[in-house]
């Protein structure tokens, strides 16, 4: 009678094949294991990466929103003081209705030009000259009228209606046509003495 039980193989470390078979499989599960745990680490590693880019994203844009916020702030505190050096150049050239003679007038309206009172004097020996400093002043042979003798005396109707008899819309127009023509009173004056007008 045959003896059907499985012929068993002895290894020389003294293991036979069942337990060879086992030791077998005990390594492939370790080693299934193992690459279960390492792709798990890298799952890990891979989400923490994730994690730390899309902090530093944030981060990022965080910093990006600060410096608009920054610059806006910046714009702001500029142009509120833009407005207020404007508001502070208006009120100090703001026209101030001046009052008194002729000269104390021709006086009180230099700084609006931007010349100081040692350009009066000028002034003074300028309008002296054209028309003692006559409001009603005119050249019988020109036409040119008023103190600063416009030619013609119309043309002051650019500084107010009252041109004829306002000495101060007088002085304005003759202020404002220095100022263009010969760059302050002095420049006129030194013409004047130079040509015999201005």
């Amino acid at each position: 009678m045959v003896n059907k039980q499985a012929a068993q193989t002895t290894w020389p470390d003294g293991t036979n094949t069942s337990q060879q078979t086992a030791l077998f499989n005990e390594v492939r599960s370790l080693q299934g294991q193992q690459h279960a745990q390492q792709a798990e680490a890298a799952k890990a590693a891979a989400a923490k990466a994730a994690a730390a880019k899309a902090e530093a994203a944030k981060a990022e844009a965080a910093k990006a929103e600060a410096a608009r916020k920054a610059a806006a702030q910046k714009a702001a505190e500029q142009a509120a003081a833009a407005r207020k050096a404007a508001a502070q150049k208006a009120e100090e050239t703001a026209v101030v209705k001046p009052s008194g003679s002729p000269q104390q007038v021709a006086q009180q309206m230099l700084s609006q030009y931007g010349w100081s009172q040692s350009q009066f004097s000028c002034l003074q020996s300028l309008w002296f000259r054209e028309s003692g400093w006559n409001v009603n002043a005119e050249n019988p042979s020109s036409g040119a009228y008023g103190i600063p003798q416009a030619l013609p005396g119309s043309r002051m109707a650019s500084a107010g209606a009252d041109w004829r008899t306002n000495a101060a819309t007088q002085i304005r127009w003759g202020l404002d046509y220095i100022h263009s023509r010969y760059g302050s009173p002095c420049g006129a004056w030194s013409h004047s003495q130079a040509d015999g007008w201005y």
